[in-house]
This record gives structure tokens, C-alpha cells and sequence, in this order.
């Protein structure tokens, strides 16, 4: 799985115009799934996205993480993270997951998300989805399970 980290001031996603997850101050989260991902991959990446310390501390150093926060988790399905950029000019999506076992990954996911940290908010698999954000920092990494 990757996973696209950005470190937000607020966050929101909508469909259709209405807004179906919004956060404060937290962490964005476009979440790929490839091929080869399976829960014991997702349970590590969470793992990782609720200790991953990108929040300043009292000198201003990255030592806090989104639990130490308790900021809000805004979750974002984007199988476009999954795509071979190595050659050409056309991304293949091959590495990709196929949509039923990504959706089932990304909503297995969520809920892990949702029974272990309190602000968890998400985008919905599969739709056509408009984000707003408000970056802070800007701080953006990327990682991998």
C-alpha cells in the first residue's frame, strides 16, 4: 500500500457537491492499493500514519505524531498512486489493485482507523471526488507498506 501524506490545517472531501468527510488540523491521506496488498499491510501502514511524527513540537521539531495530536484523519482512496511511471507518457495502472479487492483493503482501512484513533473521516472508494485542503507547511511524504 502507499500511501500520500500531507499535513493539513483543515481538509475536506466532496461528492457531488456535499461534503462527505472534513478534519481540522491533522494529516490527509491519499491511499493506494496494489496487487499484492492484504490486511497485514494496511494494519502496518495505519500503524505507521498514527505514529509517523510530522507534528511540531514546543522547539518546533517534527517529534509529535497525529495520536500525540489528536488530530484528525482524513482517508482517500486514489488507485492513481499505484501507477508505473517508470517509461512512456501514459501511466499503466497493471500494479494496481483490481477495484473489489481495493475497495475491500481501503474500507478494511477505515475501519481499523475508526477503532483506534477518535477523528477519522473519509472520501468514498471509486467516486469522483473533489479535495480541499490547506497544507501545512507544506509537509507531504510518501509512504510505503
Amino acid at each position: 500500500m502507499k500511501a500520500l501524506i500531507q499535513r493539513v490545517r483543515h481538509a475536506r472531501v466532496e461528492v457531488a457537491g456535499e461534503i462527505i468527510g472534513s478534519i481540522d488540523q491533522g494529516l490527509l491521506v491519499f491511499v493506494g492499493v496494489e496487487r499484492e496488498d492484504d490486511r497485514a499491510r494496511a494494519d502496518k501502514l495505519l500503524a505507521k500514519l498514527l505514529r509517523y511524527r510530522v507534528f511540531g513540537d514546543e522547539q518546533g521539531r517534527m517529534n509529535r505524531s497525529l495520536q500525540d495530536v489528536g488530530g484528525g484523519l482524513l482517508l482517500v482512496s486514489q488507485f492513481t498512486l499505484a501507477a508505473d511511471t517508470a517509461s512512456g507518457l501514459r501511466p499503466s495502472f497493471s500494479s494496481a489493485a483490481p477495484p473489489a479487492l481495493g475497495e475491500q483493503l481501503y474500507d478494511y482501512l477505515v475501519a481499523q482507523a475508526r477503532a483506534l484513533h477518535a477523528s477519522v473521516a473519509c472520501g468514498r472508494f471509486g467516486a469522483d471526488m473533489q479535495v480541499s485542503l490547506l497544507n501545512d507547511g507544506p509537509v507531504t511524504f510518501l509512504l510505503e507498506s
